[in-house]
């Protein structure tokens, strides 16, 4: 294999600090099980009634089955994009391309002959979900409900502030828009074209969508601005990179959603086997999901980030543009001494792949010289930069494990390829200005897609983890005053299974809540 890393044995390199979950208060970390405050509970209760707005729980968005038929029924009748706070019970992945209810999360099994290797990868669309078509928008309801159930957040007083490079805080507008409550975007001002559009249509005071300095790179300068407008005790901060629910929603929710694709196949073939789950770091969120995957399943966890920014695999910097995935910090949610294998994608890479899944020359190409099915290569035009990013990470780590066609690899198509049109025009302008040919689109799909290699992948142990791990020091103890005790924690898998479990408890706040509203009858 080209270049693979194999980190150090590790032996004795850390004593692990213990976790003790009956004296461990999780108030220190932002996880509250009980009512806080009880007039901002009776507010948001007051709020919600006056707006009939009913909150799914967590159980409800990882089996949509169990919903409440005459909820469903009211879903068939509204636009799934609309501000409606019955889409609230859309924020699943169990949603077809017209937000109608589906069995099986939508995906996609790539074939050999487009990704080299025998190992079937299967990638769940993230385009299904309701309103910002991507699947951030559950992260953000992830961590918004159960500030509200415990009385931490109110409505009627707060400003709900979503520091993001894009999705998430796209997604965040558009669940306070439907929990009744006004929201603010803060994202970097480079981020493409169609972000900014959906924001202009979706906020409702100009002054709520606030750009920073840079790009996809620059996530310090989002906690910079929202530093500044924390001093402002209306303004509540919901920062994905901090915020210990969305490990708990995506482990709920995304982890049960590919879990069941996985099943699928696994019927019809009682020798698969599930070898590996893939995810961009980003928030470091959807690697929740890898969690629940890897204690059913066994399966490894791989997280990806960007060659040109390779924080975890050479403690680097630099400024890449493979929109959703952030970089130069390590997520405080991000458990990773549970995670496997390490990889890094190019932006060359995924922006070649984006014009040659999006152009007819690029799916000419792949249908008459490769011969992918026109159903298959029709079905790219649903992966965005990050989705591409992460399949790209799949077919490395199936080439680094050497695995076969009993061994599938599961991940996320994050959003769509309709939120970088405007990423696309200015390739086109500027490096295929002569026009974009059947040729180029051989040179990408034989430089990046077949010929993806195992450089810059690293399997990790006990060394490379706790490498990693302490790299997370520099943005949370010194930078952003987390403390020290809590950061520390962390490495303890004690932690992370305990609040894994967080997910039932809230699902009863939650059904108490809707309850007070007097919506719908107590569960």
């Amino acid at each position: 294999m080209d270049s693979l890393q194999q980190s150090g044995d590790g032996v004795g390199a850390f004593e692990k600090p213990s976790f003790e979950p009956d004296t461990f208060d999780l108030k220190r970390v932002g996880l509250h099980t009980d009512i806080v405050d009880e007039d901002r509970y009776e507010r948001s209760v007051k709020r919600f009634r006056e707006q009939k707005i009913v909150l799914p729980t967590f159980c409800e968005l990882a089996d949509p089955k169990v919903i409440d038929p005459d909820i469903r029924k009211d879903l068939s009748k509204i636009d799934k994009d609309s501000a409606d706070p019955r889409n609230l019970f859309r924020v699943h992945w169990h949603n077809d391309l017209n937000g109608d209810f589906v069995s099986l999360p939508e995906h996609i099994v790539l074939p050999s002959e487009l990704t080299g290797v025998a190992a079937p990868i299967a990638l769940a669309f993230g385009n299904r979900f309701p309103m910002i078509t991507a699947h951030k928008v559950l992260a953000a309801y992830a961590c918004l409900v159960p500030r509200v159930v415990t009385g931490q957040f109110d409505p009627t007083e707060h400003r709900a502030i979503w520091p993001s490079t894009g999705n998430y805080a796209r997604g965040g507008v558009a669940i306070s828009r439907l929990m009744g409550c006004r929201g603010v975007a803060v994202l970097p001002e480079n981020m493409s074209k169609e972000r900014f559009e959906w924001l202009d249509r979706w906020i409702t005071h100009e002054e709520d969508v606030i750009r920073t300095t840079g790009s996809e790179s620059n996530v310090k300068e989002i906690y910079d601005a929202c530093a500044e407008l924390e001093k402002d005790e209306t303004n509540f901060i919901l920062n994905q990179f901090s915020e210990f629910a969305n490990h708990v929603g995506h482990h709920e929710v995304t982890g049960r959603a590919l879990e069941n694709i996985f099943l699928n196949y696994k019927e019809k073939n009682s020798n698969l086997r599930l070898a590996g789950f893939v995810a961009a770091s980003g928030s470091a969120g959807t690697l929740g999901a890898g969690e629940r995957l890897k204690e059913n399943h066994g399966a490894k966890i791989i997280a990806v980030e960007a060659l040109e920014c390779p924080t975890m695999l050479y403690n680097g910097f630099g400024e890449h543009n493979i929109q959703g995935i952030g970089d130069k910090h390590i997520p405080l949610i991000h458990n990773v001494t549970n995670t496997d294998v390490v990889v890094a994608i190019s932006d060359k890479a995924t922006d070649g792949l984006n014009l040659v899944f999006t152009s007819d020359e690029g799916k000419s190409f792949l249908v008459e010289e490769l011969g992918a099915s026109p159903d298959i290569v029709d079905q790219l035009r649903h992966f965005g930069f990050s989705s591409t990013c992460n399949l790209l990470a799949a077919i490395k780590t199936a080439k680094a494990l050497d695995l076969g066609p009993d061994e599938m690899i599961v991940t996320v198509a994050t959003d769509g390829s309709e939120l970088y049109e405007s990423e696309k025009t200015h390739l086109l302008e500027n490096e295929f200005s002569e026009g974009f040919s059947s040729k180029d689109a051989s040179a990408i799909v034989n430089e990046h897609l077949l010929g993806a290699d195992t450089k810059n992948v690293e399997l990790l142990d006990d060394v490379g983890r706790n490498r990693i791990f302490n790299l997370g020091y520099y943005t949370w103890v010194e930078q952003q005053g987390i403390e020290f005790s809590d950061f520390e924690v962390r490495r303890d898998q004690q932690f992370w299974k305990h609040i894994q479990k967080l997910a039932p408890v809230w699902d009863n706040l939650i059904n108490e809540f809707n309850s007070k509203t007097g919506l719908i009858k107590a569960k």
